[in-house]
């Protein structure tokens, strides 16, 4: 089945990417169209890697193709999740002043929105009286629901739950068109629901001053892509995020950790009620003993500079040893220069018994492999050394291999 998934701009418009998966996940053809407001909670990279299809929000792309009714067209259903009172109202007018516009208007298929505003945005008039004829019309509503909202707020006007929305969206895609394949019901990839995940990802900056600082290679990436992955899952994420370089996914919380001793008490404290600890960050292991309060002039040190070091507090080796729940899964990771196997095995082997974490993520890295967005290679050690799992490629799929050892289903 062709879906076509309107994205527009509310903060609930994180919440879309579930939606998007989850239609993805059954088997169908999936096709985002966002409006520009949505781009500025939700990038396109984001929706184009979840739906496998390209993304545009622009009105003349396409013109040849007659894109903005070819769209429309073709599909046989369309979600709007979440639309605005802005939407909404726009529906209800019958305006197309947008590719979603046009899109909606062009087509036959049945439309499912799932409103999410303020309540006093839902509640007041106007929005009732465009609810009432898009109810009039046939359009069907999916909430919304009450609960908390943006700020200290609550009550109704929050957005349904995606797989709430995507089972009201396939059942009235049957109701219209009783011939379409009944075969794959809708998939929700919930192997993690209700489980608390967190993972660390970046490296850490120990300032020698206001405007330096002892750094690593470390972007972000892998980490990163273990959050996506957890959230993905359906688990409640947590992202620890040390000086990342690379864009912050959503769907997840995220607390700044941009030093070791933050990284700790960040770690430790997200930790209370986790289910499952990735320390995927490159933790410095020193800083310097003493964090000068103006910058270093050189003509004032001379040639050389000798700075002090201190050892930083072992984060991985503090969660595994003070776990606050039995049953809680530590993981770590061993970054090695050692080019090796066999010899960065024995390396991961006594990194795990001197940390004490449940699992151990060994990878090779140096100046032109490991780091970045690229590919990666990884090997998964249990606490008793024993190989249990092994990934290459990309850093998404490394991620899922990852997820499947460390927390089965």
């Amino acid at each position: 089945m062709k879906v076509v998934v309107g994205i527009t701009g509310g903060i609930a418009a994180y919440k879309a990417v579930g939606v998007v998966r989850a239609l993805v996940l059954a088997g169908h053809d999936v096709h985002v169209v966002p409006t520009e407001a949505a781009l500025r909670f939700v990038g396109t990279p984001t929706l184009e890697a979840i739906s496998r299809n390209p993304v545009t929000s622009d009105l003349y792309d396409g013109v040849a193709e007659v894109r903005h009714v070819a769209l429309g067209q073709s599909a046989d259903l369309i979600v709007i999740a979440p639309a605005t009172a802005h939407t909404l109202a726009k529906l209800a007018a019958g305006l197309s002043d947008d590719l979603l516009g046009t899109t909606v208007l062009a087509s036959k298929a049945p439309l499912v929105v799932a409103p999410a505003m303020h309540t006093g945005m839902w509640a007041n008039a106007a929005t009732q009286a465009n609810v009432r004829t898009l109810e009039d019309r046939g359009v069907v509503l999916v909430g919304p629901e009450s609960g908390q909202l943006t700020g200290a707020d609550s009550g109704p006007g929050r957005m349904s739950e995606p797989a709430d929305i995507v089972a009201a969206a396939l059942a009235a895609a049957l109701a219209a068109n009783p011939d379409l394949d009944r075969s794959e019901p809708p998939v929700v990839d919930d192997r993690l629901a209700g489980r608390k995940v967190v993972v660390s990802a970046g490296g850490t900056r120990e300032p020698l001053d206001p405007v330096r600082f002892l750094g690593n290679a470390s972007t972000g990436s892998q980490g990163v892509a273990l959050a996506e992955a957890a959230r993905d899952r359906g688990a409640d994420v947590v992202l620890l995020a040390a000086n990342l370089e690379v864009p912050v996914p959503v769907g997840v919380r995220v607390v700044a950790a941009p030093t070791a001793e933050a990284m700790l008490a960040a770690a430790v404290a997200e930790a209370a009620d986790a289910d499952l600890v990735i320390m995927a960050a490159a933790v410095a292991d020193y800083r310097p003993a003493e964090v000068a309060q103006a910058k270093l002039k050189k003509d004032d040190l001379g040639d050389v500079l000798t700075v002090e070091l201190v050892r930083n507090p072992d984060v991985l080796a503090r969660l595994a040893a003070d776990r606050p729940r039995h049953g809680q899964v530590v993981v770590g990771f061993a970054a090695e220069t050692e080019p090796d196997p066999d010899r960065r095995l024995a390396l991961g082997r006594q990194k795990i018994a001197r940390k004490g974490a449940d699992y151990l993520v060994l990878n090779e890295v140096g100046f032109d492999r490991g780091f970045g967005p690229g590919e990666t290679a990884v090997t998964v050690i249990d606490r008793d050394g024993r190989v249990v799992g092994e990934a290459s490629g990309g850093k998404p799929s490394v991620a899922a291999a990852i997820l499947d050892v460390v927390a089965p289903a």
